[in-house]
């Protein structure tokens, strides 16, 4: 049975899984989006968003935790200079997994994984959020009755 465990192994041995990832993490960081079957977008999702969350904050530590599981100095330099830049106000949720269907060949479930900032055809088409205003007091205050005068009005005139 496998209660509990959390990640796919993908029919690969831990290093070709680990090397795959990487591989995968860095072409979504330099193409900003990339198509492979569902279950390696799923597992990519998994590898990649704690990556983008620590590239947030630029520290030589970050960029040394980054660069051990990418392996590519280059998507490292990418991700801490644009993508960070870009996410920077983003409380996680980075990629975004679109299924595309079967593939001609082995019928294998596809999907592309893309960054959510870097699409301009899902943030230009959205407008922007209307304010709701409350309509609580604006008629009862019109139909209740006059206010009764006082006795520091009565005494002025």
């Amino acid at each position: 049975m496998r209660h509990g465990k959390k990640i796919n192994h993908l029919g690969r041995q831990s290093s070709h899984r680990k090397a795959m990832l990487a591989n995968m993490a860095c072409s979504l960081i330099e193409h900003k989006r990339i198509n492979t079957t569902t279950a390696k977008a799923k597992a990519l999702k998994l590898f990649v968003e704690p990556l983008i969350t620590k590239s947030k904050e630029d520290t030589t530590h970050n960029r040394r935790l980054v660069m051990s599981r990418l392996k590519q100095k280059e998507a490292v330099a990418e991700l801490f200079r644009d993508v960070a830049a870009k996410v920077a106000d983003r409380p996680g949720g980075y990629t975004r997994i679109i299924k595309l269907g079967n593939r001609l060949g082995d019928n294998a479930d596809m999907a592309m994984i893309e960054l959510v900032d870097y699409n301009e055809l899902y943030t230009a088409g959205k407008p922007e959020k209307k304010t709701r205003r409350s309509r609580r007091g604006g008629k009862k205050a019109s139909t209740t009755t006059p206010p009764v005068e006082t006795k520091a009005s009565n005494e002025e005139e």
